[in-house]
């Protein structure tokens, strides 16, 4: 196929003789400019094009004159390429913009033939160099494989969307930064030493007490900028992203109109775009020559390094404030989970510590009482003495003890602590990272959003178009000079295209989204019934095996019943949740292209709340079941509940459902944790990669590039494409759940929190260093929505914890008992107190022990506050659970309302701002006035002595007549007197000296009356 006037353009250099340049690899073949960005697309062979072209020539379109807002040469090409130009119309001054209607044979928008992939790309890349960019592709013509295009952004265009996008660059004045004197100077000094084997060695660390003043670039304003080589001026993440941006904003004519690279992308123009890693990360050469990826590599993605500081600095530097901010986020929530694990050890301990003290925990383990209890199941079950479950009692003794109020009131203040110390480093970072006063970046369209509303405007032409067939009978004039009525609504859409005035909808409206909104409810409903029928199924298998076991004639299986359904219950569920979160994790994806976001951050809005919300109810179900369900509505001996009317509901252990919730949240955290991290974070992409290497080891195409060393965008394209921080987020918010929502059964969460984040952050840099393409850097402001999430469970852990304090552990019954029922004001008799009495001969028919007549037992005993067999009111609740239920009830009033105030005070005693950077921040804006007030004198300076000079040559040639007065040059005439300048009384409008890119920095002072002088005054703050 003959190439394009558009395809002229683009140079073809080679590939493999690029010269040696300081960055290897990274260059152009003329080795001086730098590669930017990569477009890489997949070239097929011509034969199936022209098949296809054949077909494609048929499908219904109409040309619309451009109303200028693209390339003239590209539409020129369009038109060439399509063909079909309107006569008596200049091609050469206007573009034409081809619509599709619809195809013929039914083929989608999103697949265009090859042909039209191969126009679209050149006339893509002909609009990039219209915009400054240049290019370079591979010299070889390949019949079938990748093809990569580099790009490169020359010195001005760089300038230009650097002011356009309001960059901050560091000027040439500094100023030193505050220093602490007496004592704090002490301490910082001793502080800073005992950190240094902690902190990475990074090059050119800023430890200095500088600090030069930035400010948005403008390209008036080049000798205020430390420019020192214009190659490195701007950094290589800077430079992609300047890079990206017109690359999104870009528009593709072919395309529908179409903007920006992503689009392409979805429509299988493009493989992938992305800037490139900095080289190897393997060092090769002298340390100090290394580069930025190869120092994060050894001093961050290293295991090696995992007790060492993040080097959080060059972290943004290379790969963006939005990435930056979220290891930022994880640094400091690593770092207070230390206290906290500490806090938790100590509960841990005095639980230890007492257990041989503990008198409840000793009354169920004393033989001597024998305690007869009631059978666990019916008919097959035997009667049991509360002395075998010793074991159970003690441990849960470790988890349930006067400490554990102490730790949850702990772990809710230490929430609030979180947040606010993450707020000032958030705003810290933003001061140092200059990312106060950016605006938001304006957002594309996403490319499902366009194809959408194309298709929306198609099937509204083609309603137009067969109305107006329908019009054949009526009268259409055939005048010169006028439109039949056939094409009256074509004419109307090509001037409305002409005037830039949008010809069909705009947007999408609610009634287009109803549908996926509709199955956005349904799904969700049906995504948390399914997570329900999960956990009523592992409930089914714990009754059922239970009663199987129980029904055994092995004693020693008998006496293992409760542990063995109680450890498989809990892997049963773990495994469960781990599919179920992959499952979600694609279900909430789907649902969010459902609902046809506009811009990619709604989008990423949406599918947070969406995942997090069913990852959510998948990881707490089963939890919140054995915390507040379980054996709540199991009934008693007598008059049990059933299921299916066959299994008796299950009830707690003797020594309560804590130390199930204790064993079911520690086993679903470490499980998730380990199987996440070294499985699907770690196997999978190995595997991939592995099945990747074997696929190019077996090509032919490998063996010949094997001739020569690959480039760096071959390596940089082999890696797997970054798709967001949202896993990562998501991963840390659920374990954040954990350590915070039911901490109050288990102390040792955050020390096990602690350990895997320690893991998770240089297994999150490895990923990020060695294993993902480069992101673009983005700019962020902050965490965005993670934030008011993590809020949200802060809140709600408050009252999650004031529950599991009052009804799922022993707490409350042992206070009211101890102050209100014990004849001693001590705990003795405290197990006796809450077990009731049942008369055996009250069990309902089949359902008593074989063995009742042998064991000449008469009454069992069941732990529930219901009136004896021999009370009038047999088997009704006493008035101790009345009691205890309302001391339940307060105490979680008074705890929900003391640690909400609890957290208000902290709150406000900690300031969002640092005062260091208020102080930093009203210096530098005082300084950055001071240089364009000086800049802004100079240049008044500078004028006004042109104009004296000026005068004084006119004074030289033409003298003063008698009556003529000499204009003052000052403040006020800074231009040559005009006709109405030339009496003293000063009458006429004068012209004021300004620079107008500083006006907005100053105001004018009235000049004084005495002691004048114009030449020296300038213009204050």
């Amino acid at each position: 196929m003959p190439n394009s006037p558009a395809e002229d353009k683009i140079p073809v250099v080679g590939s493999a003789s690029s010269p040696q340049c300081s960055e290897e690899g990274l260059c152009f073949s003329d080795g001086r400019r730098k590669v930017d960005y990569v477009l890489v697309f997949h070239h097929r062979r011509h034969g199936s094009v022209r098949s296809f072209a054949s077909n494609s020539v048929s499908h219904d379109r109409i040309s619309i004159v451009s109303n200028g807002n693209f390339p003239s040469a590209a539409g020129s090409d369009a038109a060439a390429g399509r063909g079909g130009s309107s006569p008596g119309r200049e091609a050469a001054s206007v573009g034409e913009v081809f619509v599709e209607l619809g195809g013929a044979g039914g083929n989608d928008l999103t697949e265009p033939a090859d042909h039209e992939m191969d126009l679209i790309r050149q006339e893509f890349e002909a609009s990039l160099q219209e915009a400054g960019l240049e290019i370079e592709r591979d010299k070889e013509l390949k019949t079938q494989g990748h093809s990569f295009t580099r790009v490169h952004a020359p010195w001005p265009v760089l300038c230009r969307e650097a002011e356009f996008l309001r960059i901050k660059v560091p000027t040439k004045t500094s100023y030193d930064l505050k220093e602490e004197s007496g004592f704090g100077s002490t301490m910082s000094t001793v502080w800073r030493k005992m950190n240094q084997p902690f902190q990475p060695k990074v090059p050119h660390q800023d430890h200095e007490c500088t600090k030069f003043l930035t400010h948005c670039f403008s390209r008036d304003k080049l000798h205020l900028y430390n420019i020192t080589s214009k190659d490195t001026f701007f950094d290589n993440a800077t430079r992609g992203r300047i890079v990206y941006e017109i690359l999104r904003r870009t528009v593709c004519v072919r395309t529908c109109q179409t903007i920006g690279i992503s689009t392409l992308i979805a429509k299988g123009v493009y493989d992938a775009a992305f800037p490139l890693h900095d080289g190897d990360y393997k060092v090769i050469g002298q340390p100090e020559e290394r580069s930025d990826r190869q120092v994060l590599h050894d001093e961050w993605a290293k295991y090696s390094a995992f007790y060492k500081y993040q080097p959080i600095d060059l972290v943004r530097k290379y790969f963006g404030e939005k990435i930056g901010l979220y290891f930022a986020w994880l640094g400091v929530y690593t770092q207070l989970l230390i206290p906290a694990s500490i806090v938790g050890i100590i509960v841990f301990g005095y639980g230890v510590a007492t257990v041989d003290t503990n008198i409840p925990s000793l009354e169920m383990c004393d033989e001597r009482l024998n305690f007869t209890m009631c059978p666990l199941c019916d008919g097959a079950c035997d009667f049991w003495h509360l002395s075998t479950a010793c074991g159970t009692a003690r441990a849960s003794h470790l988890f349930d003890n006067p400490a554990t109020v102490f730790f949850a009131i702990f772990m809710s203040l230490w929430a609030v602590l979180f947040l606010e110390h993450w707020k000032r480093r958030q705003i810290s970072l933003s001061f140092s990272w200059d990312l106060t006063g950016i605006e938001d970046d304006e957002e594309h369209p996403r490319p499902r959003y366009e194809t959408i509303l194309l298709q929306k405007k198609q099937r509204k032409e083609n309603k137009v178009k067969k109305k107006n067939k329908k019009k054949k009978n009526e009268p259409e004039k055939q005048e010169d000079g006028a439109v039949t009525g056939k094409d009256r609504w074509r004419q109307k859409l090509l001037s409305a295209m002409a005037a830039g005035i949008p010809a069909a909808i705009e947007k999408l409206t609610w009634k287009d989204r109803l549908p996926g909104y509709f199955i956005n409810i349904s799904s969700i409903i049906f995504m948390f019934a399914l997570t329900f029928s999960a956990v009523f199924g592992v409930i089914i298998y714990r009754i059922t095996v239970s009663a199987l076991m129980a029904m055994s004639p092995d004693p020693e299986t008998k006496s293992n019943v409760r542990v063995t359904v109680t450890a498989t219950a809990v892997i049963i569920n773990l495994v469960v949740i781990l599919i179920l979160d992959e499952i979600y994790g694609a279900v909430a994806l789907w649902l969010t292209e459902l609902e046809i976001p506009k811009t990619e951050t709604h989008f990423e809005e949406h599918l947070i709340l969406k995942a997090f919300l069913l990852k959510f109810m998948n990881a707490y179900a089963p939890i919140f079941y054995v915390a507040f369900f379980k054996g709540r509505f199991a009934g008693r001996p007598g008059n049990y509940v059933y299921v299916f009317n066959d299994y008796r509901m299950e009830e707690c252990a003797p020594g309560g459902c804590l130390i199930e919730l204790c064993i079911q949240l520690s086993i679903i955290m470490l499980g998730k944790q380990l199987i996440q991290n070294n499985i699907f974070e770690i196997g999978i992409p190995k595997l991939k990669k592995l099945v990747r290497a074997i696929k190019d080891k077996g090509s032919a195409e490998k063996k010949m590039e094997d001739e020569r060393p690959p480039q760096q965008w071959n390596l940089d394209y082999a890696l797997a494409p970054f798709e967001g921080l949202t896993p990562e987020y998501m991963e840390m918010i659920i374990q954040f759940g954990f350590v915070s929502l039911f901490v109050a059964s288990f102390p040792l969460a955050p020390l096990f929190a602690l350990l895997n984040n320690v893991i998770e952050i240089r297994l999150d840099a490895k990923k990020f260093v060695t294993e993902l393409r480069r992101p673009v850097a983005v700019r962020a402001k902050d965490i965005g929505i993670w934030y008011n999430i993590l809020s949200g469970m802060g809140k709600f852990s408050v009252i999650i914890n004031a529950f599991v304090i009052s009804f799922t552990s022993d707490f409350i019954p042992r206070l009211v008992y101890q102050y209100m029922f014990s004849e001693t004001g001590t705990m003795h008799g405290f197990i006796d107190h809450t077990l009731s009495y049942f008369n055996v001969s009250n069990f309902k028919h089949g359902t008593a022990p074989q063995n009742i007549e042998q064991a000449d037992i008469t009454v069992c005993r069941y732990k529930d506050y219901r009136e004896p067999p021999w009370s009038p009111d047999a088997y009704t609740i006493s008035k101790q659970y009345w009691c205890v239920l309302a001391a339940r009830l307060a105490f979680v009033i008074l705890f929900q309302n003391l640690v909400m105030f609890l957290s208000l005070v902290v709150a406000w005693g900690i300031p969002d701002v640092p005062k260091t950077i208020v102080e930093q921040f009203k210096r530098e804006k005082k300084l950055l006035v001071d240089v364009f007030l000086r800049e802004e004198k100079e240049k008044f300076q500078l004028i006004q002595s042109l104009f004296s000079k000026d005068a004084t040559h006119q004074l030289s040639t033409n003298p003063l007549s008698p009556g003529q007065v000499l204009p003052l040059l000052g403040r006020y005439s800074t231009l040559p007197p005009g006709p109405t300048q030339g009496s003293g009384d000063g009458g006429g409008p004068r012209a004021r000296c300004r620079a107008a890119s500083f006006s907005q920095f100053t105001r004018s002072i009235p000049p004084s009356p005495k002691n004048e002088n114009e030449n020296s005054r300038h213009t204050a703050v």
